[in-house]
């Protein structure tokens, strides 16, 4: 697939530099001057104004493009350099971390951090295991470096992927409201560490989670026939980073566009081909 070059947005005629390093950040309307990105250090903001219209990329296989025309990196902060994350913010893109929260596996540079006690049955991923999210104070400190981690690659966002192990046969009697409090508390975690918290898929808890977490990633809500579920965060003028492995653009986007989700076709694999919907 060939990859058009992003033109650069004109210098906003409105931006002034302060006194002392102070940078007035404008949020304008998405067709308007470009927002400022946040500096490292801050978290990731999400401006209301252009919550319908990021451009977005997830890729953890393959050699990252980070030519990709996408304003927003959903990215592994293991396999991604700091370079990387360094050459990606030069290009005025959004970083966010994938960091899997209610699993681990044994290949994973921290698994001798996560107790046996709290490793049940196995995960979704080859050589993973779920965790006893009940686990708080076992599993926060390595949990807080994987976050600290991102945010030491210069990531300003981080997205919770397997938070949603109550639904799945984890080795634990996990339930609706043991995963509500897991949740919440990594995010106030993320938020403690200067990165913007976002959730993973576990739809059925979207409603509840929606004003703790900035934005959602959801994975074939139309083929699942659940993006409805999502609106809880569209509504909100949240990002909805939305992605599908099968049919075409054409069979989804006018969908997924009308709910104000940000929409790609991938592959399964999540390497660097994808195909975005237009922008509404």
């Amino acid at each position: 697939m060939r990859i058009r070059p992003r033109r650069r947005a004109a210098e906003c005629p409105l931006r002034r530099i302060l006194s002392a390093g102070v940078v007035l950040a404008l949020v304008v309307p998405a067709y308007g001057c470009r927002v400022e990105l946040t500096p490292p250090g801050a978290p990731t903001t999400w401006p209301a104004a252009q919550a319908r219209h990021w451009q977005w990329q997830w890729q953890v296989t393959g050699p990252l493009d980070p030519a990709v025309d996408a304003e927003v990196f959903l990215l592994d902060p293991v396999a991604t350099t700091a370079a990387q994350t360094a050459e990606l913010r030069s290009r005025d893109r959004r970083l966010i971390c994938q960091v899997h929260v209610g699993s681990v596996r044994s290949a994973d540079p921290d698994a001798s951090r996560f107790p046996a006690a709290v490793q049940g049955s196995p995960g979704r991923r080859p050589g993973s295991r779920w965790l006893d999210v009940r686990g708080w104070d076992a599993l926060e400190p390595a949990l807080a470096d994987r976050f600290r981690l991102c945010r030491g690659k210069g990531f300003g966002a981080v997205a919770l992927a397997d938070a949603d192990g109550y639904a799945s046969r984890t080795g634990f009697p996990l339930d609706f409201d043991d995963q509500l409090l897991f949740n919440r508390r990594l995010a106030q975690l993320a938020r403690s560490l200067d990165l913007s918290p976002g959730l993973v898929n576990d739809v059925p808890q979207l409603a509840a989670l929606a004003p703790d977490f900035d934005f959602a990633v959801n994975e074939e809500c139309v083929r699942l026939g659940q993006c409805a579920k999502l609106l809880p965060f569209a509504d909100a003028d949240k990002p909805v980073f939305h992605v599908e492995y099968t049919g075409s653009t054409d069979d989804f986007c006018v969908t997924t566009v009308g709910y104000g989700f940000a929409s790609i076709l991938k592959e399964r694999t999540l390497d660097a081909w994808r195909e975005p919907c237009p922008l509404p």
